[in-house]
Parts: C-alpha cells; structure tokens; sequence
C-alpha cells in the first residue's frame, strides 16, 4: 500500500490515527467512528491500514480495546505544531492540521518563535495521561538543568508557548518554555495528589481586570472603539497566572499613577489592586508591588 494512493478521505482518517497515537498516545475505533461518523467496519479497515503502512508505531491493547503508541512510532504525516497548537487552544475539533493554500489577501504576523513537534507531542502525551516529564532545560539566569515536571497545560503568551507545570526541583509550579527543551522523556508513573492542575492556585484563581484607555491620550475614543469597551472600560476575567503575560502583550499601564509615557502605551489597569494576590508580575508594565 502506497500513502500517496490514497484518497483524500482515507488520507484524513489515517493521519487522525497518525496524530492521536503521536499526541495522546493512543486512539480506538470508538474514535474514529465519532470524529468522521463512519461505521465500525470502516473504522476497523483504516487502522489495518495504518498497521500495514506502519507495523512498529502501535500495538492493540486487547483489554482497553485502544491501539497504544509505541516507543519506535515514526509519524507517517507531518504535523504542524503551530497548526495543532492553535487548533486545540480554540476548540477546533482535535486540532488535526492538513496542508491549506496560504491566503493571499488575509496575513497574521510573523511568527519568530516555533516548538518542535515532537516536544509538543511528548507534552501532550503527558498531560493527556497525568504523567510526568523527564527532561533538561536551558534557562536564561541559571543554565541547563536535569529536572521532573508535571505538566497540566500549553498557553500561548501571545509571543511563544510554554507549558504550566509542577517542577519537583522547586516544588512549585512554574512555566517553561517549549522551544527552551533540549531533552524531553515521558515518564510511565503516577503523580502525587500536590502535583495535579486542581493543586496549582495561581492558575485556578481568576482576576477581573478592568482595562481603560490611557490618560495621556488625546482622542481616547479611539480606543475604545479598538478594544470595543463598554462605558469606558473592557473587563476581562484572567487566570492569576496569566495574568502577566497578557498586561505585557498589550502594554496596560499597570502604575498606580498611571505614569508611563509613549506611544506604546495605549491601555492602562484601571485600578492595581486586583493584582495583591497575583504572582509573576515582573513583566507587567508599571507594576509595583505594594510591599
């Protein structure tokens, strides 16, 4: 059997299959009858084919009646990590990314920053199964390290992807930067109670963030007409820890004085308080703590 011989449609079932395995680590007919509403005989010939195409990327758990990723699995499709990345974060279906023709009259901006693919796999794998990462990681202030994480979720910051996880050096949880790995293992063992998502409080506490135009600006109109505010205002309610990162994004004047000057300030918090109990605040433009 030749991949290239196949229709379009045996080519998405397959590379469904392909990306599951790769991304969550397994895949049933269960879910290839739900994703493309296909009968179980149907289901049942598209994984002989992806067996035959590739014998040594699965193996069929005859109890969990799954077919499970295995250690030697080379991708039969190449998947675009930014792709997938975005399509998962906005719901769109399982994130599955096939070759589009770009736009020629409609552009986003260029993007600098790309993780690799099978990073990104191996996290998802790990969050999909609550297990943790072995890995090594090139920090800025302290080098490379040798540690054990816990990862929960992949955010996009507005300028790259990092992954929210516990770090069992630290004992905390942290961010990292996907494009930071250089070493990448996922680890077959539970995790302790402490280390899951419901455990991490920065990320499960909310903030409601109140962003007007700023002061110094002339036509402030202007803006509100930009960010579509209501009465003045936009209130936006935030995960804790992400909280930085979008006041950074949109360069928000987050001084109590709102004192920052030039052009890149267009925004600013209209009250600093709601950040007492917000941690990483560092990059928030502006931002003094009240200690």
């Amino acid at each position: 059997m030749d991949l290239n011989e196949l229709n379009h449609g045996q080519r998405s079932r397959l590379a469904f299959i392909d990306f599951s395995l790769e991304y969550f680590g397994e895949v049933s007919r269960a879910d290839l009858i739900s994703r493309f509403k296909t009968g179980l005989a149907a289901a049942t010939r598209d994984l002989a084919s992806y067996k035959q195409l590739a014998p040594n990327n699965a193996f069929l758990d005859h109890k969990a009646r799954r077919y499970l990723r295995r250690d030697k699995f080379s991708p039969l499709f190449s998947h675009n990590p930014e792709a997938i990345l975005t399509g998962l974060s906005h719901g769109f279906g399982d994130g599955l990314s096939f070759p589009l023709e770009p736009s020629d009259t409609c552009f986003d901006a260029v993007r600098l920053v790309h993780p690799k693919a099978d990073y990104i796999a191996s996290i998802m794998r790990a969050i999909h199964h609550r297990v943790p990462l072995k890995c090594s990681y090139l920090s800025i202030s302290s080098g490379e390290s040798s540690r054990e994480i816990v990862p929960h979720s992949l955010v996009n910051n507005g300028h790259r992807w990092h992954v929210r996880a516990f770090d069992r050096v630290s004992g905390s949880f942290r961010d990292f930067v996907c494009t930071r790995f250089t070493q990448l293992e996922v680890l077959d063992q539970s995790i302790a109670t402490l280390e899951a998502r419901d455990y991490d409080k920065q990320w499960n506490h909310i903030v409601e963030l109140e962003l007007v135009a700023h002061p110094s600006l002339q036509y402030p109109q202007a803006i509100e007409l930009d960010y579509a505010m209501h009465e003045g205002g936009l209130k936006l309610e935030v995960r804790a820890a992400l909280a930085g990162y979008l006041l950074r994004q949109w360069n928000v004047d987050c001084s109590k004085q709102h004192s920052l000057s030039g052009g890149e300030y267009q925004l600013a918090l209209k009250d600093s308080k709601v950040l007492a109990n917000v941690s990483g605040l560092s990059i928030a433009p502006g931002w003094q703590s009240e200690d």
